[in-house]
């Protein structure tokens, strides 16, 4: 039986979608909550993940094609696969008849650590003691301040000993684990996987394969659980969403007690329905998050202005020019790329928003970094894309790209991260109406972006249906007073009303 793989729901202010990366092919096994593909938008990254365990069929929408809500892009196959199995089943084989070599040990180590970062945390390992693993493979998330590093294996071989738990602090280069390059696993799971796969094809896709899929990883992380922790029900034992989600409802039942019988129906009593509860360490990240958003709101004269914008222009030139610009430029001509030209314009004529506090004096910047704020799956993060008055609308929509997809994958540096003289947030993406951005220190401003939604508008004395969207600048009123504050706002806002002015440069 065919599945049809459908792109997610959009958010309502965004009309369309790119196909960005298929990580299967057609014939590929894959296995539920397998992420299949990644689907771009404006500033998120989707991941569509399998609904079933199957063999993937056809691809109806090629990586770089653009695409709507609910479109069918691919087709997966239901298991059973005897091209998919076979092939499954001589990796099987051939791995068992592979002569075991000579084991050599390799030290696991923490990486360098930027010169600012004093430690960090070990946030996930997503092998055991004992696992076999490939080259490459990625073993251990290691997480600072703001970034994520990982830890990859240096050669195929067996994870013999971890030497510090998830939650451990450590040091650049500590060593954490110990690898046994070039040695076979002794466990005996992965004996029996080999040997089931030897005699029955069917069950033969968990040869090569991860024990969980990309979205399971991430739910584990979230409820402060390793893969080990789980026992998996899926094919092969394979772990599931509803594996985690079993586990973590048990775990915070109450242990049975051996007390009269009428004492626990009492207390059954006192706690009916669903009364569970759950308690994790807050990540280095969400700390940090934290302690920046308190220091803002305590050590800056905090104030929000608001103006609304007609994207119809936009919208129009956007919807007429779109399909030869990604034929052009290889990207999407999206929303973001007119708000960062709007901004460093505005930046431009109004030097006070594009400054900073330090100390008594006043810093002037003569050059335009923007931080771009971008949902990640460890929460939001302020990238910055450098020198954006020298960029084209391409440029940046690249540049745009380039740092949701680094922050999807945890691959962002400390230099990505640190400088940036204001930042532009579109809460939009995710429905938002209307908000009230909190400062990015040491920066003096940010601009909020809202949801396009259709409002009757009066125009030259007749009312009109046009696609508005609210602007929220929040500003530092220290260094920045209400003229300019204002003056900003409006600049923004007949920019974007008038898009010809920013090719123009009037």
């Amino acid at each position: 039986m065919a599945i049809d793989i459908k792109v997610p729901q959009l958010p309502e202010s965004v009309a369309d979608a790119t196909v960005a990366t298929w990580h299967v092919k057609p014939g590929d096994k894959v296995s539920r909550d397998q992420n299949l593909v990644d689907i771009e938008t404006d500033k998120v990254v989707l991941e569509v993940v399998a609904q079933e365990d199957g063999v993937m069929g056809e691809i109806i929408a090629a990586s770089g094609a653009t695409v709507g809500a609910e479109e069918v892009i691919g087709k997966l196959e239901a298991a059973g696969s005897a091209a998919s199995a076979s092939k499954t089943e001589a990796k099987a084989e051939a791995k068992a008849d592979k002569p075991a070599s000579s084991a050599s040990k390799v030290e696991v180590k923490v990486p360098t650590l930027p010169e600012s970062v004093a430690d960090a945390t070990i946030a996930t390992w997503h092998v055991k003691a004992g696992e076999a693993v490939k080259r490459d493979q990625n073993l251990v998330d290691i997480e600072t301040d703001k970034v994520v590093l990982e830890v990859v294996a240096e050669a195929d071989g067996v994870l013999a000993e971890i030497l510090h738990d998830s939650g451990a602090t450590v040091g650049a280069n500590d060593v954490i684990g110990i690898l046994m390059a070039g040695a076979n696993s002794v466990d005996s799971k992965a004996d029996n996987k080999v040997d089931s796969a030897a005699a029955n094809s069917s069950d033969s896709d968990e040869g090569d394969s991860e024990v969980a899929g990309p979205a399971v990883r991430r739910l584990l992380a979230e409820q402060g659980l390793q893969v080990a922790d789980v026992k998996g029900t899926g094919k092969g034992g394979r772990v599931t969403k509803e594996d985690v989600e079993k586990h973590v409802q048990a775990s915070s039942k109450p242990a049975p007690q051996s007390k009269p019988a009428a004492a626990p129906a009492v207390s059954a009593a006192a706690v009916s329905g669903d009364r569970e509860q759950k308690r994790v360490p807050m990540t280095r990240l969400r700390k940090t998050i934290a302690k920046r958003l308190l220091e803002a709101k305590n050590s800056t004269a905090m104030l929000t202005t608001f103006n609304e914008v007609n994207m119809k222009p936009i919208m129009d030139l956007r919807n007429t020019y779109k399909d030869i610009f990604e034929k052009r430029h290889d990207t999407r001509l999206g929303f973001m790329g007119f708000y960062v030209k709007a901004v460093t314009e505005a930046l431009k004529r109004f030097p006070e928003v594009n400054a900073a506090l330090d100390g008594d004096d006043i810093v002037y910047h003569n050059f335009f970094d923007i931080s771009i704020a971008v949902s990640t799956p460890r929460g939001l993060v302020t990238p910055v894309l450098r020198d954006t008055d020298k960029l084209s609308i391409a440029d940046i929509e690249k540049g745009i790209k380039d740092l949701a997809i680094k922050g999807r994958d945890g691959k962002l540096t400390m230099d990505d991260m640190q400088g940036g003289n204001f930042t532009i947030t579109n809460g939009g993406v995710f429905g938002s109406l209307l908000s009230t951005p909190i400062l990015n220190p040491p920066q003096s401003a940010i601009l909020g972006m809202h949801k396009i939604q259709d409002r009757a508008m009066v125009v030259d004395g007749k009312i009109e249906i046009l696609p508005m969207m609210y602007l929220a600048l929040s500003y530092d009123h220290r260094i920045i007073d209400g003229k300019e504050s204002v003056g900003f706002l409006v600049t923004i806002k007949e920019l974007l009303e008038d898009p010809q002015r920013l090719l123009l440069d009037i």
